[in-house]
């Protein structure tokens, strides 16, 4: 489930008896935050004390959000889809619940950011690249006497029965984003012969693409599918958790940003785009945990973000991947031959 909380910059500095910025301007902007929440938050607060403008956040995986923007379609209430997976906001696009805008800082952008734009017909952009992978505790594959995983292909051993985590790609854009790679790395039938096989050894699917990484270092699991900038971040508190780049290939995303269709709050909702292009802004990723690299090129890439040079990344197929009749055919075999088939 997702959660929900609003920050009001000028309550908070009431309640400590103190005024608000005489920046303060007047309006509101909601927006449905598909990163973690440390950065949602922090990008809410930044974005509050730099323009005054009201920001009122719910942050949910780029599945639900999907959904959600789908289902309300004829009632928008939402301004503003920030972060997540690129290909569901490829699949918005496609179907028209948000909004061509194109920014007056897309140049400053790097290739793949502008060309999420141009794909979408300037219906989304990209905000960061993150590389798809799998990580494990070195401790508990210690204790059962495993050898290290490094390839996909090593997951399907039967050593790992009940050990390896992914979410559900129905609700998770990481998700979706590992089955489109399997798909794109084998060919649709032997990857779904392979995910029915590596079915066997999940021991459950959540609805967040970044939960099988806390797992992982809590040591619930041994082996969690997902992003390696969110293995990353947990790396830092769970130090026998270590970050695999498979050795077959992996996918990435170009986790992006869209308007909402019929945004309420227009003239809002185009300032935060455009500030959550910045420098200034993207910059509060690394800063609180999100180590992906960031698609504005004045914005240092923080260290910890992988060396995307070192990762062997697949010819990823956005458009076709990105389609919302591909999406709706591969989850439906998924969740027929895959997870309802346990």
């Amino acid at each position: 489930m997702g959660f929900r909380f609003t920050l009001g910059l000028a309550t908070v500095l009431s309640g400590l008896g103190m005024s608000a910025p005489a920046a303060r301007a007047e309006g509101t902007v909601v927006v449905y935050c598909g990163v973690n929440e440390a950065w949602c938050r922090a990008a809410a607060k930044g974005f509050e004390e730099k323009t005054g403008i009201h920001v009122d956040m719910t942050r949910q995986s780029a599945g639900e959000i999907y959904a959600r923007l789908r289902a309300e379609k004829d009632n928008p209430r939402g301004d503003i889809w920030f972060g997540g997976t690129g290909d569901p906001h490829l699949q918005a696009a496609d179907d028209k619940v948000t909004e061509p805008y194109q920014s007056p800082a897309l140049g400053q952008l790097r290739d793949w950011a502008q060309n999420q734009a141009t794909r979408s017909g300037n219906r989304t952009v990209g905000l960061y690249l993150g590389a798809l992978g799998f990580g494990y505790n070195a401790k508990e594959l210690a204790e059962h006497k495993i050898t290290a995983p490094a390839c996909w292909a090593d997951l399907l051993k039967p050593a790992f029965k009940g050990e390896v985590q992914m979410a559900d790609p129905n609700a998770s854009g990481t998700a979706w984003t590992m089955l489109a790679t399997i798909v794109q790395l084998m060919g649709e039938d032997k990857a779904f012969a392979y995910l029915q096989a590596l079915n066997k050894n999940i021991d459950q699917y959540p609805s967040a693409g970044a939960a099988p990484a806390m797992a992982v270092g809590r040591g619930e699991t041994i082996v969690g599918v997902t992003f390696q900038h969110d293995l990353i971040d947990v790396a830092k508190t769970y130090k026998e958790v270590r970050v695999v780049s498979p050795c077959e290939g992996t996918g990435y995303e170009i986790g992006s940003m869209s308007v909402i269709a019929g945004t309420r709050h227009p003239v809002e909702a185009r300032k935060f785009y455009d500030w959550a292009l910045t420098p200034e802004a993207q910059a509060i990723a690394g800063k609180n945990g999100s180590f992906q690299i960031p698609s504005n090129v004045g914005t240092p890439v923080p260290p910890e973000a992988p060396d995307i040079s070192k990762v062997k990344l697949i010819n990823y197929d956005f458009a076709k991947y990105g389609s919302s009749a591909e999406r709706k055919r591969l989850l439906t075999r998924w969740s027929t031959d895959v997870k309802n088939a346990r």
